[in-house]
């Protein structure tokens, strides 16, 4: 399937926040989307596409409708990070003849996965020149630097039925041999820098913000291929297929593409979903205030995040009547308490979208004596006004390091997008 094919090869390329933007940055100016600082509806032709992106790791893209979006605006909302282990600013560290990395958990990982795997660097750093000016640019070593080797079983007998994980502790990543001082992590990625690109000779990391990476290609596993697997589906599938169904919307009235930073982390930064970024292109597009909540009160968004599909070893995690199946199609994510947006006017809605566009859809409600995850949906809603539905692909291991979801509901989520773009309902 190309949609699948297409999406592991955007999964290799976006190994962080930043390398996601770049990567869909790339996408969009093939697709002949014009790059703007802002966008400004008196210099946007109906049909054509236009996106900015801001602190190199969000992304807003839209393709202009006739006139003002009088009608409102279809948006889709998806994040660009996941948790990950990330580099701390003073990182090295050495004990018993090895050289070590600091790092802190970023949002909610699963760490157990982290162990014994090939990790690589990558991220943004920020350098001062030979010409004495600042700039930042992407890193990515590519090749494995980096281990979590795991305790042998020989030292913890009780490893498979008790071992817990202490962040500070345990997760502390192997680099090298040798002792701290032998090791200069800034020199080492200006060394790597210049092997790169010899504009960089002469230049000094200021600082940076980097993690560590699953070196294993995303890939179709299963005796029929039936599954994705992959680091970062949550949640670069859906901002893949949201991408996707943009490009190819080309006969679409005004929508959006809304591709946020630190959803993991609560949402609540210049580049996330509680931040102000959304709002200001929303007044750029409209500026006449009761125009601008008009408009905002005939939009839709779909906040498009990873469900929770039924774990068969642990059905029983779910409620019964509301487990979704890998495979059996895209989830509509419920909380009536207001951990997702979903209503039932935006539900219903959403199920007869699903019968035009010939995509089944399924359910998902939290058991009612577990605690529910949330999304970008509520923080959205709460910020524009604007009604919201919560949806997403059925997923496996979600947060761990290697994720994983039916390659069948790929095109199923793209063609139920291009459906909501072109207003089927």
């Amino acid at each position: 399937m190309r949609d699948v094919d297409e999406l592991m090869g955007f999964l290799l390329e976006a190994v962080t926040p930043f390398h996601a933007v770049s990567s869909m940055r790339k996408r969009l100016l093939e697709a002949g989307f014009q790059e703007v600082g802002q966008f400004e509806v008196g210099k946007m032709e109906p049909g054509l596409g236009y996106f900015v992106t801001r602190q190199g790791s969000s992304l807003m893209a839209a393709r202009a409708g006739k006139g003002m979006p009088a009608q409102g605006i279809r948006l889709i909302g998806a994040h660009t990070d996941s948790p990950n282990l990330s580099v701390k600013p003073n990182a090295v560290k050495g004990r018993d003849g090895c050289v070590q990395l600091g790092v802190d958990v970023y949002g909610g990982a699963l760490l157990n996965p982290w162990f014994d795997r090939d990790l690589a660097m990558a991220g943004r750093v920020t350098v001062l020149t030979a010409d004495d000016l600042l700039e930042s640019t992407l890193f990515d070593s590519k090749r494995p630097i980096a281990v979590v080797p795991s305790l042998a079983i020989h030292l913890d007998r009780d490893a498979n039925s008790q071992r817990g994980v202490n962040a500070q502790k345990d997760v502390v990543p192997i680099v090298m041999l040798g002792e701290a001082n032998s090791f200069d992590l800034k020199k080492w990625l200006v060394d790597q820098l210049i092997e790169s690109d010899p504009r960089w000779q002469g230049a000094r990391v200021m600082d940076y913000e980097l993690s560590l990476y699953d070196t294993q290609p995303p890939g179709l596993v299963g005796i029929d291929r039936a599954f994705v697997a992959s680091a970062r589906l949550d949640n670069l599938l859906s901002c893949y297929a949201g991408l996707s169904a943009l490009i190819t919307a080309e006969d679409a009235q005004w929508s959006m593409l809304v591709a946020t930073d630190h959803e993991e982390v609560g949402s609540a930064s210049t580049v996330g979903a509680q931040g102000p970024m959304l709002m200001d292109a929303l007044t750029a597009l409209v500026p006449e205030a009761n125009q601008n909540q008009r408009v905002r009160a005939e939009s839709w968004l779909l906040s498009v995040d990873n469900a929770h599909a039924v774990h068969p070893n642990y059905a029983d995690r779910h409620d019964d009547q509301h487990s979704p199946k890998l495979g059996q199609g895209p989830v509509i994510k419920i909380n009536r308490n207001q951990r997702y947006a979903t209503n039932s006017e935006g539900a219903a809605r959403l199920r007869l979208l699903a019968e035009r566009a010939e995509v089944d859809v399924q359910s998902f409600v939290m058991r009612s004596d577990l605690a529910c995850g949330s999304t970008i949906g509520p923080i959205t809603a709460t910020e524009t006004g604007i009604p919201t539905t919560d949806l997403g692909v059925p997923t496996l291991a979600m947060h761990s390091i290697r994720e994983l979801a039916c390659a069948a509901d790929v095109p199923q989520l793209i063609a139920l997008l291009q459906a909501f773009y072109r207003r089927l309902a």
